[in-house]
């Protein structure tokens, strides 16, 4: 399908509408495409996890189709879902091995998972609804719409490509409403493969990928002294890579100016800080650590390391509080967010570029302007020192995410899936 203009895309779109209803004794085999899957790391591998494990309790088969990987088994069942490590390298021999895999399972869905990093910015795999027409229905499901490299001076064409794989694929799911806002501002929403299908794109959000797991007698006093992590008063956490989208530089600028003003409190970093597939990750957690020891701040910086995910709860558990500030706004996409909101914690985080009803300031999370240091400090610091301020936006965030479970995750997705099957 070649690319028309903006005027003649909008006359195709379609307003995102309820997901329609499904019989529930309908089963389905779904093969999900990742370009990451735990033990790796990364936010799109255990969103796959998360889904596919909750589509299996379900009813349905699923297949994971993912990248080769050293000692690890080429073909195994983990919690009922078949982990295929098939794809030595993400490029144009990919469709082909896919299309080898379609042939002998004949999945009634294939689910691209689809971040741009997680398949090393290549080309071909905005080109996959196109290779492998004719043979099933393929969803497109947008962790984020990030355009690729492509090569030098591709100017244009990158954001063209994104609209390109939006445009072919069977239908789209977006895990935000800005991701949704985006493609229909761009006019890219194409008619479903299927009439019966009303939905062109669906904003289904993720669910937490670390929910609590703390051992019996567990205590965050005894945690922290335990994990050498009780030098100071306060203890503030960040969980997730550290990338230029999160904010951590000006983390570490408001964590200065927050001791500057006589407050004791400590960083914890929560996980591992660069994560498989985005090189630049590893440069600018470079930079962001050495930028605090040029603050005089790095002593008071501490890194748990990529740990395990009963590991992670109890560190997410221990903090008084979590601290997002997502440069581009707080959003649904964020797993960081889903975790933190899964335990029940009193966050920080920045205002959305949208309005997110849900978000309510000084309700369930506290909201400060993004890349504001100074604002951020003033945040944490209000937020460390009023309890009963902290004790409000815990049990506020434990509200909200009830409306996050990967229950009702999986049930909203294979309500499209069968849809799209008829």
């Amino acid at each position: 399908m070649a690319i028309g203009t903006a005027h003649e895309l909008g006359e195709t779109m379609h307003a995102s509408s309820p997901t329609p209803s499904t019989n529930s004794g309908v089963s389905l085999r779904i093969a999900m495409i990742a370009g990451e899957y735990p033990p790796l790391q990364g936010g799109l591998g255990d969103y796959t996890r998360e889904l596919s494990r909750a589509l299996v309790t379900l009813g349905h088969e699923v297949h994971v189709i993912t990248k080769v990987t050293p000692h690890l088994p080429a073909h195994e069942i983990q919690a009922g879902v078949q982990v295929h490590r098939l794809v030595a390298r993400w490029g144009w021999r990919t469709a082909d091995q896919l299309k080898a895999f379609i042939a002998k399972y004949q999945p009634d869905i294939l689910n691209l998972q689809f971040q741009t990093a997680a398949y090393q910015m290549h080309g071909a795999m905005y080109l996959l609804p196109r290779f492998l027409r004719h043979t099933c229905p393929i969803v497109v499901t947008f962790h984020d719409l990030l355009v690729p490299y492509l090569f030098p001076k591709a100017g244009g064409l990158r954001r063209r490509a994104v609209i390109e794989l939006a445009r072919t694929a069977s239908c789209v799911i977006v895990t935000n409403e800005e991701d949704h806002a985006s493609l229909a501002q761009s006019a890219v929403m194409a008619h479903a493969a299927s009439s019966e299908l009303k939905t062109v794109v669906s904003v289904i959000p993720i669910g937490s990928n670390i929910m609590p797991q703390l051992p019996a007698f567990y205590t965050a006093a005894a945690w922290r002294q335990a994990q050498g992590y009780a030098r100071s008063r306060y203890l503030i956490g960040y969980f997730g890579f550290l990338n230029a989208s999160k904010g951590g530089a000006v983390l570490m600028r408001a964590l200065a100016q927050l001791r500057a003003q006589g407050e004791d409190a400590d960083l914890l970093l929560i996980g591992g800080l660069t994560g498989e597939s985005d090189q630049t990750n590893i440069t600018y957690a470079n930079e962001v650590l050495a930028l605090a020891a040029q603050l005089g701040i790095r002593g008071h910086v501490m890194q748990t390391g990529f740990v395990t995910d009963r590991q992670v709860s109890e560190a997410l558990s221990a903090c008084d509080c979590i601290a997002l500030p997502y440069v581009d706004g707080a959003s649904f996409r964020r797993g960081t967010l889903m975790a933190a909101l899964a335990h029940g914690k009193a966050i920080i985080t920045t205002t959305p570029r949208i309005i997110l009803p849900e978000l309510l300031d000084g309700q369930n999370v506290l909201l400060v302007a993004p890349s504001n240091e100074a604002e951020l400090a003033a945040g944490m610091q209000r937020l460390l020192r009023d309890t009963d301020l902290r004790t409000k936006l815990e049990a506020g965030s434990t509200v909200l995410s009830h409306q996050f479970g990967w229950g009702s995750i999986a049930t909203k997705t294979a309500q499209m899936f069968v849809a799209l099957k008829r």
